[in-house]
């Protein structure tokens, strides 16, 4: 997998880059992110709770569950999926994007249903399992806030 770096960071710019290894450390103890996408010829940005299941080595799948038929329920799409932390009063944060392409799951593969035990926030059915497979991850902090 790629760990891009952002160009003009360092350097007194405020801005540092995020290594692989930070950037994973958060996506895992995060618990809400969100997922952009092209859907029905519009870019749109939809929240998700999920869970990081580390498959091997350095594989992940950004795990999560949702409608049959509904927005997110498309594979082989290409998407962002982004986390951060601010803090206002302090000028300071950070933020972790995947870029990755969406697939379905069989929830009793890979044991995801025993490794991915969070229901989902809506009260809705969410009987589609979905991951993210990443292909680049980057991250960066607000470093002189």
């Amino acid at each position: 997998m790629e760990h891009e770096q952002h160009p003009g960071t360092g350097g007194g710019s405020g801005l540092d880059d995020l290594s692989y290894d930070e950037c994973v450390t958060r996506l895992e103890a995060s618990v809400v992110g969100r997922i952009a996408l092209l859907a029905h010829e519009r870019l749109v940005v939809v929240p998700v709770n999920h869970k990081l299941i580390r498959m091997d080595g350095n594989t992940f799948w950004i795990v999560f569950r949702t409608q049959l038929g509904g927005l997110l329920d498309q594979t082989d799409v290409r998407v962002a999926f982004e986390i951060d932390q601010i803090d206002v009063d302090e000028h300071a944060g950070w933020s972790v994007l995947v870029q990755g392409t969406l697939q379905r799951l069989d929830p009793d593969a890979a044991e995801v249903r025993q490794r991915f035990d969070p229901e989902p926030w809506p009260i809705s059915e969410r009987e589609r399992w979905m991951a993210i497979e990443p292909f680049a991850i980057s991250g960066r902090r607000i470093a002189d806030g």
